[in-house]
């Protein structure tokens, strides 16, 4: 196994990356779907957070509603420490889990961290920075329809583009065209593929934290 860290803000394209990755051969590992997969109906991590913010932030599929959540959370700093202790173990876990099956392959293993900036893992041979400037992030979150203050105030909840290129050993510049894009990924993926495979079982990274509402 090769393992490698991908992570970027919000609008930097990095699911279009991790798509040109998977493409390519790499197996990757989605923290946010890890993150909606330990919060399905019924999971301990679900009870856990009803038992903590109320029954109303279930809907009545039994699916969590993430903007409720959201809307008790952010901006209450105690609140959002509650539900990061609730989340980010089973999310750790999981991961774990998932690159611990992967461990004895051949395969390129990305772990799609948003928050890897923030919360860096162990055991990464190459980390991919997707980065746009701040500008182009508000433009793209717009163009979904998002609110620019909304947009503007999930750009501040995250990493600096700074602390992120900080912990870069490739970056990917999205800003232009998707052409251009294509082509810098070739180059990494010629790089990655390259690099040593680690012993199986050895090399595993630490308990993660994801991204506690996707």
């Amino acid at each position: 196994m090769i393992l490698v860290g991908l992570t970027g803000g919000i609008g930097s394209g990095k699911s279009t990356v991790a798509a040109m990755l998977t493409a390519r051969g790499a197996v990757v590992v989605d923290a946010d779907q890890v993150v909606r997969d330990v919060q399905r109906p019924g999971s301990p991590v679900l009870t856990s957070l009803a038992e903590r913010f109320g029954p109303e932030v279930i809907g009545s599929d039994g699916e969590l509603d993430r903007a409720a959540v959201a809307a008790k959370a952010f901006g209450d700093p105690e609140a959002l420490a509650d539900l990061n202790k609730i989340v980010h173990p089973a999310v750790g876990a999981e991961m774990n889990r998932r690159v611990e099956e992967l461990s004895a392959t051949d395969h390129v293993v990305v772990l799609d961290i948003p928050l890897l900036a923030e919360r860096p893992r162990e055991g990464l041979q190459a980390t991919i920075v997707v980065d746009v400037p701040d500008d182009v992030q508000l433009e793209r979150l717009a163009g979904r329809g998002m609110d620019l203050d909304d947009a503007a105030a999930r750009i501040s909840r995250q990493a600096t583009r700074e602390a992120r290129l900080a912990i870069a050993t490739d970056v990917l510049d999205n800003s232009g065209s998707l052409e251009h894009l294509e082509q810098q990924v070739d180059a990494v993926w010629a790089r990655i593929v390259e690099l040593p495979q680690l012993p199986p079982g050895q090399g595993l990274p630490a308990p993660v934290a994801g991204s506690p509402t996707a």
